[in-house]
């Protein structure tokens, strides 16, 4: 055993071999840091692919204001992503849209598709109970990425108000090749004035391969819509989607006591003179439901096969069916099929089983699908028999027997 120095302390040849292994510690604790830094940095880059920062919307406004945040990086750190990842992200923006919680519309109301609780909605019969899902937003991470382009759309659903058009357009925001604007921008009717750039604006952006669609049904019966649509180009393909005359109206009434319980019977706003029978065409209830009268004007701009007319009642009875000619219609291949539906019986439409981006059920939200008013039989015969002359000229018109007055 080595002697003791004074004090006790170790012999000083022990002091060369401390300080020997203090500076191996010294470098080993740098390396670490250093190490420790390295990852923070690459996690600071890489922070975009999975939490929130401020962007742009399609607005102007900043997207990450309450409401309004997008998931997505900002356009230096975007701009250093790969073209892969940016396609992949662009489709996890898309599967968060149909996430986002319920929108108001300048109406008040609420988005009119809603997402099912799984449990309940799983399959035939489900309740549709569940939370609604707002309408796609105009900001897309496309916009960030500064990949596609804003177009004009090249396909319209003109109408027909309460004949099925949110469906529909809901149903073909399933096929990836269609973006479509969720709201309806009534521009050839209401905002024409502002400008085809302002228009363009509204629209979502498209990739090569993929339509630009909006649907307004008011377009159908303004006097002035077929001249501007066909000013824009006249190559638009216009889908209208119509129902029974009879039945529309009385679900165009019902839409509008649900706001104003306080309103006139149904029968009474149907006659101009209930003793005579003679039908008050100036109600827009009534007025809308004469197809052929409104087509004519569409066809002084537009040719008949350049318009798809689309049946509300087989919408219903038969979506795949029906999708299968709008898609056909629209050049688009055949993506949406009977894989894609059931039938909610509580609702009484067909719901998606699985719609884009989402691993739960879609269904049509709580303000439509009303329960009707009971309706006199006899004011419903009187309608009947002021619709079928009008009916059979529209089905002339379209070479389609809707089977409205069978």
């Amino acid at each position: 055993m080595a002697p003791l120095g004074p004090a006790g302390a170790l012999p000083t040849s022990a002091e060369p071999l401390s300080r020997s292994i203090f500076r191996k510690f010294l470098l080993m604790l740098c390396s670490l840091l250093t190490s420790l830094y390295v990852f923070y940095c690459l996690a600071e880059r890489c922070q975009t692919l999975s939490g929130p920062v401020v962007g742009l919307s399609g607005g102007g406004e900043e997207a990450g204001a309450p409401g309004r945040g997008v998931l997505a990086g900002g356009p230096r750190e975007l701009a250093v992503w790969p073209a892969a990842a940016q396609r992949k992200r662009l489709l996890q923006l898309q599967q968060w849209r149909r996430r986002r919680p319920p929108a108001r519309r300048d109406n008040g109301e609420e988005a009119a598709w809603e997402e099912e609780s799984a449990g309940l909605a799983g399959g035939p019969g489900g309740s549709g109970a569940g939370s609604s899902v707002a309408e796609a937003p105009q900001g897309t991470l496309a916009l960030l990425l500064d990949e596609g382009s804003k177009q004009l759309p090249q396909a319209i659903i003109i109408g027909v108000k309460k004949g099925g058009t949110r469906a529909l357009l809901e149903f073909l925001r399933v096929h990836p090749d269609v973006r479509a604007v969720g709201a309806e921008p009534h521009f050839f009717d209401r905002s024409y004035d502002k400008g085809l750039a302002w228009y363009r604006d509204l629209m979502p952006r498209t990739l090569d391969g993929q339509i630009t669609m909006e649907k307004t049904p008011s377009y159908f019966v303004t006097r002035e819509a077929p001249a501007r649509i066909s000013a824009m180009s006249k190559d638009t393909k216009l889908i209208v989607v119509v129902r029974d005359p009879v039945t529309r109206a009385i679900s165009d009434y019902t839409q509008t006591l649900s706001k104003r319980p306080d309103i006139p019977t149904f029968e009474s706003l149907t006659f101009k003179n209930r003793t005579t029978g003679l039908i008050d065409t100036s109600w827009s209830a009534i007025q809308i439901g004469i197809y052929a009268k409104h087509l004519e004007h569409w066809l002084r701009h537009f040719p008949i096969r350049q318009m798809l007319f689309v049946s509300g009642e087989r919408l219903i009875s038969d979506p795949a069916g029906e999708l299968g000619r709008v898609q056909d219609f629209l050049g688009l291949k055949r993506i949406i099929t009977d894989k894609h539906f059931y039938f909610n019986k509580t609702k009484g439409f067909p719901c998606l089983k699985k719609a884009e981006g989402s691993s739960r059920p879609h269904c049509l939200g709580k303000t439509k699908g009303r329960t009707h008013p009971e309706i006199d039989r006899e004011v419903v015969r009187r309608l009947r028999e002021f619709y079928r002359p009008f009916n059979l000229k529209f089905y002339q018109m379209t070479g389609h027997d809707f089977g409205w007055d069978g």
